[in-house]
Order: structure tokens, then C-alpha cells, then sequence
């Protein structure tokens, strides 16, 4: 039989770790090595770097997931944030698992923007929108993530002639509307898209591809 301090030692909670998409931030960890991996819940606490108390998460106190949900408590996006998971067992409970410090600003990802395309004989026409936060105007509409950063729109064409590898930048830049002009009817283009950041050199995923032919 483990002793109490084994069974500590055995549910504590590991790799805790901020993941943030467009501020939609969660918390994740993985269980300890318990084979009872189950039936042990979790509890989950965070506060601003420097304050000296703790607050609980109360929507994640004594679950079994391994991931909460910590948007709405990281909302002041420049402040860098701590959070902090225990487990219990059998009613014993682990040693508290510190994630590292986080930052929404610096360490958010920037999604891919969304694409619409619209052909003519000789030309496509690219509408892009930007990925959008989960906070909210006052009016109620989510904010775009350019209002937080200088964010540049990338614009790849990829004639499907030719391999994949052919991704040409066509455009970099603001404009939500642009035109690629001068290409050829009967070929067979795609587009794909993503953001950048130039003053953290950040780089979205691609957008998936919109196809079409002239």
C-alpha cells in the first residue's frame, strides 16, 4: 500500500502549461503516475504575478478534466499571469503544480485569417477577415485581433500545375479586398492566407485552402 506522502508524489499534476489561441486561453496539464488516474479530481487556482493571494477557479475545483478554461480570468492581456493545479485522491491531495509565468500579449497564437474568393475570367478577387478575439464591443460584436496588434495580411497563390511547394506571396499588407490580376483562364489557382506580425516576427497557421478555376 503507498504511503501518503507515495500517493502525493503519485497524483501530482505535471506539464502544466497556458495554451491561448486569439486570447481563447486554456489551462492544460497531464496526470501523475497513479494507476488510479480516474478517480482523482482536480483543482485549479491562478493569480497576477506579484499578488500574494491565490484565487480559485471555481468552475475547475474538483474535476477530472485536464484542461480549464481561463479567458475571462487573463483578460488584462499585458498582465502576466501564474496559474496552479492540485490533485486529490481518496482524500489526499498532491502538491501544488505551478504552470509558467504568462503573458496574453506576447504568448497568445494568432489564428489564420478567413478567406473568400471570387473569380472572374482573368482575375481572383481575395476577401480576408481577421481572426477575432472573444471580447466583446460594447455593442456586442467579438473584437478583431488587429485592434490588439499591427497585423499584416499574407496572401499566397499556388497554381495547381504545379507542385505544392510553389506557394507565391502574391500580397503582404493591410487591404481586406485584393485583386490578383493577369492570370491565366483554365488554370486551376488556389489561395491561402495568413497572418503576421512583424514586431514579434509571428507568423499564423495557413488558412485552408480556397480553390478555383478561371
Amino acid at each position: 500500500v503507498l504511503g501518503n506522502q507515495d500517493l502525493q508524489d503519485s497524483i501530482k499534476p505535471q506539464e502544466v502549461e497556458f495554451h491561448s489561441l486569439n486570447f481563447n486561453t486554456t489551462l492544460h496539464w497531464q496526470p501523475g503516475w497513479a494507476r488510479e488516474a480516474r478517480d482523482v479530481l482536480y483543482f485549479v487556482q491562478y493569480k497576477v504575478y506579484g499578488q500574494s493571494t491565490w484565487q480559485n477557479k471555481d468552475e475547475c475545483w474538483g474535476i477530472s478534466s485536464l484542461v480549464c478554461d481561463l479567458t475571462h480570468e487573463t483578460s488584462d492581456i499585458q498582465a502576466p499571469y501564474y496559474s496552479r493545479v492540485r490533485a486529490a485522491l481518496a482524500g489526499v491531495y498532491s502538491s501544488w503544480s505551478l504552470s509558467c509565468r504568462f503573458t496574453p500579449w506576447r504568448e497568445t497564437m494568432i489564428g489564420p485569417p478567413m478567406v473568400t474568393v471570387v473569380h472572374s475570367n482573368k482575375s481572383i478577387t481575395v476577401k480576408l477577415q481577421a481572426p477575432r478575439s472573444p471580447y466583446r464591443r460594447k455593442r456586442g460584436s467579438k473584437i478583431p485581433m488587429t485592434n490588439y496588434y499591427d497585423l499584416l495580411y499574407q496572401v499566397f497563390i499556388i497554381n495547381n500545375l504545379l507542385d505544392e511547394q510553389h506557394r507565391v506571396l502574391a500580397y503582404e499588407g493591410k487591404d481586406k479586398v485584393i485583386k490578383i490580376e493577369d492570370l491565366r483562364p483554365g488554370v486551376s489557382y488556389c489561395i491561402m492566407a495568413k497572418m503576421y506580425m512583424p514586431m514579434l516576427d509571428h507568423s499564423s497557421a495557413y488558412s485552408s485552402r480556397q480553390c478555383t478555376v478561371l
